[in-house]
């Protein structure tokens, strides 16, 4: 597996698909998940339609630098955050979405790409968005996909998700790979299917299994606060894909983001959720296809 020194002190893990020569598409992953989230034939299939396709795995994820100095209480940083404590919540949380998307950046550099269409699903979208705003001269198209806007008014979890994502995870591998079917909860009511979620549980567990970098991807998104004001400014092309059946993060924060992006293009599809079933990737590739030509 390549490794990219991107900056001074982070590494990223990464795997690229297709012809360099090609377009180039950057997959950004969401919170907790590493990039075999991306799945391989998904990949290959985005490559086959002339892709340079590069999917990674985001800091303390993965096989990507772990931020182990920084332990972070996730009991005590939302308790600080819930009671406007923020400075110590900035305290537990070394780093935030800006500098998860210059490690994306980093990795085109050392990549040698100059500009590359930006897809990011869910956190990643939030980081994508980042990457938008913050060096538009690198981002040919901007993709957010079941992703919101950092409001809080928009694209909040139903309570049944909201407890799932903040369930505890066993740590053998047998229960952690039977609690994967939870995920259920916030999946394509329609293709949503169990024993995908424990292939993707175990392959991710015997990959790389590190449940201490989650506090902190949290804490990164929570304390880098709203996007919406800059959004209003972004002028990259921009695709909001965002699944009808979405309950970790409501379809309202497609709409939002689709919304506050001048001349952003909405896809709502029926039969998603907070997922990419296998059924569905021609219609999301199709549109990928089409938005970054």
């Amino acid at each position: 597996m390549p490794i990219a020194d991107v900056s001074s002190g982070v590494s990223i893990a990464y795997e690229s698909f297709g012809d360099p020569a090609d377009s180039p598409v950057l997959l950004v992953m969401g919170f907790g998940a590493q990039m075999i989230a991306w799945h391989e034939d998904f990949c290959r299939a985005l490559a086959d339609r002339g892709r340079y396709v590069i999917r990674f795995d985001n800091r303390d994820c993965g096989l990507s630098t772990r931020f182990d100095d920084h332990p972070v209480d996730m009991g005590g940083f939302i308790d600080a955050v819930s009671s406007g404590d923020l400075a110590s919540a900035i305290a537990m949380v070394p780093y935030r979405l800006q500098d998860m998307a210059d490690d994306g950046f980093g990795l085109l550099t050392v990549l040698g790409v100059e500009r590359a269409h930006v897809v990011g699903a869910s956190m990643g979208g939030m980081i994508a968005q980042t990457m938008a705003i913050s060096e538009p001269e690198r981002v040919l198209t901007l993709t957010s996909m079941m992703s919101s806007t950092g409001e809080s008014e928009y694209g909040s979890s139903s309570p049944e998700a909201r407890a799932v994502l903040f369930a505890p995870k066993p740590q053998d591998r047998d229960g952690y790979i039977a609690a994967a079917e939870r995920e259920l909860v916030w999946a394509s009511k329609r293709y949503g299917d169990a024993s995908v979620l424990r292939e993707l549980a175990a392959a991710s567990y015997d990959r790389a299994y590190y449940p201490a970098g989650v506090g902190r991807q949290l804490g990164a998104m929570i304390l880098s606060g709203s996007r919406a004001d800059a959004l209003r400014e972004v002028q990259v092309p921009t695709l909001v894909m965002h699944g009808l059946d979405d309950t970790l993060i409501d379809p309202s924060g497609g709409r939002r983001t689709a919304e506050l992006v001048p001349g952003a293009e909405l896809l709502l599809i029926p039969d998603m959720g907070h997922d990419r079933p296998r059924e569905l990737w021609p219609v999301i590739i199709d549109a990928l296809e089409a938005h970054t030509r």
